[in-house]
């Protein structure tokens, strides 16, 4: 992390926009709330700003501050008397898939870029199910067809938004 003269504030501002969706979507993972994943993020920011001038540049910053969110969730866990849902093997294998993001920050770009070129209604469940963590039965009751019917819309969303996604990175 490149620090500037003075406070490193634009410096660490850049890091957090760069890693800021790739925190979220891991937080989102662990925790299964967009809100509560929101707060862990931002509660992870806060520490990292804090503990900056001990952060070692030539590790890798998105691994340090995926390590912060997964600290931050084992504290909500704590806090909450919640079962830790994944251990040491399951979180190993997590970040090695967060890999993706971390190489292509822009890949979140894509995704929306992606998203908008969905089917109205493909688009609708997506967002109900991802972004407002809606169950299948909650979206299908919400938009009036049946849950297969929101889980077959979802199937085929995620293979044309990895077909998409595919496809830019060529």
């Amino acid at each position: 992390m490149k620090e500037e003269r003075g406070t490193g504030q634009p410096a660490f501002g850049q890091v957090a926009r760069e890693h800021q969706g790739m925190m979220l979507v891991y937080a989102r993972t662990l925790l299964g709330d967009e809100t509560r994943a929101r707060e862990v993020v931002q509660e992870a920011l806060v520490s990292a700003w804090k503990g900056m001038e001990r952060f070692d540049v030539t590790r890798d910053v998105g691994a340090w501050l995926r390590g912060i969110v997964r600290n931050k969730w084992k504290d909500v866990c704590r806090r909450d008397g919640r079962k830790l849902e994944f251990g040491d093997e399951d979180l190993e294998y997590l970040e090695s898939r967060m890999a993706v993001f971390v190489a292509r920050p822009a890949v979140f770009d894509d995704l929306a870029d992606c998203r908008e070129k969905l089917p109205e209604e493909m688009g609708e469940v997506v967002q109900l199910s991802y972004d407002d963590g809606m169950k299948s039965e909650a979206v299908a009751e919400k938009l009036g067809i049946a849950a297969a019917t929101v889980r077959k819309r979802l199937e085929r969303a995620r293979g044309l938004l990895r077909d998409c996604l595919e496809g830019i990175r060529g």
